[in-house]
Formats: C-alpha cells, sequence, structure tokens
C-alpha cells in the first residue's frame, strides 16, 4: 500500500484551496481530509473516495473497489485526477453530505 510522495501531492494540488484538504499517512496508505472530514484514501497510487448517493449522482457511471485488502468498496478515481475542476467538486460534494467527525475522548489521568 505504499505510495509515492509526489503523486499524494499531486492529488492534493488538484483539489482547490476551499476544500481545505490535508491528509495523514496511516496504515501504509494515505487519508484525506476536507474540512476535517475524511473524505478519500490514497492505496498503492490509486485514489479511493469515500461513497455518498451525492458523489454517485456527480460521478454516474462509478467504478467501486476496495481499497485495501478487507476494505469495503470505495469509488475509484482514475483519470478524472487529472481534471481539478471536476475533482475538487467530487471531493466538495462528499465532504457537504459526511457527518462532522466526533470529537476525541480526552484520555484520564
Amino acid at each position: 500500500m505504499a505510495n509515492d510522495p509526489d503523486f499524494i501531492q499531486y492529488v492534493c494540488d488538484q483539489i482547490h484551496d476551499a476544500c481545505d484538504v490535508t491528509y495523514k499517512h496511516m496504515f501504509g496508505g494515505t487519508t484525506l481530509y476536507s474540512k476535517g472530514k475524511v473524505v478519500a484514501l490514497i492505496c498503492d497510487n490509486q485514489l479511493f473516495v469515500k461513497p455518498t448517493d451525492a458523489g454517485r449522482e456527480y460521478i454516474g457511471d462509478v467504478t467501486e473497489a476496495p481499497a485495501y485488502k478487507g476494505s469495503k468498496n470505495f469509488f475509484l478515481i482514475a483519470d478524472e485526477i487529472d481534471d481539478p475542476e471536476w475533482l475538487t467538486e467530487l471531493i466538495r460534494r462528499t465532504e457537504a453530505v459526511l457527518p462532522k467527525p466526533k470529537p476525541k475522548k480526552k484520555k484520564r489521568k
């Protein structure tokens, strides 16, 4: 599941600043966040966007695949990565319908 840092940066650069995209490396893959919400994974230099009805409606003919062995299916995004307007809109629509992350519990001393 190793990712090329240049690929990760390319994907993030394709998404406009309004989406406030950040990422973290976790478990051999990379998790993408938009406004603090998990919207996608990058595994093996492939972009997998969290499935939502809004995303499915926007994409149309969706290709779904697991991001890693044992994961649920995500929307596999291939050639559209090279279209910043299209990719930004998909991330925007995905983020808009996802719930806010639950606050992390503070550790007790």
